[in-house]
């Protein structure tokens, strides 16, 4: 009798390939945008990954506090959602403009939000962020996520806001 043997291979990610030519739907006569060109510059002179956060946020604000204590070599760099270039990389990422709702991470050839989002990320910042990313990684999609959502929805009433992004 022979034995089955079965491949391991990392739990499926959500992600957001870039590399097909995104663009938004033409409004009335106005010409579609492509929004990996139109963003290409971010990656330009330097290929490491930006963090979009909600710059208002009192708990994002302090995820990329940790981010940045935890991130000695410098592999992530950060933008407000809410700011231009934010706005244009969430578009790249093929969300809406003002899409607030979640943390995305933007590679140069991809995109991560929500749970996928903090995972990869954990990826790139000190131990022992990576291996809890790694263990983290075998929870359930559909659960990191609906737990995110439930923090991410309520992140305003329990950790409140602020008038300016402190980063």
């Amino acid at each position: 009798m022979a034995a089955l043997i079965v491949p391991v291979t990392a739990p499926l990610r959500r992600q957001f390939h870039v590399s097909a030519a995104l663009s938004t739907p033409p409004r009335s006569n106005s010409p579609a945008v492509d929004w990996v060109k139109e963003t290409a510059s971010f990656f330009e002179q330097d290929s490491r990954p930006i963090m979009l956060f909600d710059g208002v946020c009192n708990l994002c604000n302090g995820g990329v506090k940790i981010v940045r204590d935890n991130d000695r070599r410098r592999n992530i760099r950060f933008e407000a959602l809410q700011s231009e270039s934010g706005k244009k990389l969430l578009q790249r990422s093929g969300r809406a403009p003002d899409d607030i709702s979640s943390v995305v991470l933007v590679e140069k050839d991809r995109s991560y939000i929500k749970s996928e989002a903090v995972l990869k990320i954990m990826e790139y910042i000190d131990l022992p962020f990576p291996q809890l990313a790694l263990f983290l990684q075998f929870v359930p999609l559909f659960v990191r996520d609906f737990m995110y959502d439930n923090i991410a929805d309520n992140r305003y009433n329990i950790f409140g806001r602020s008038d300016s992004c402190d980063i």
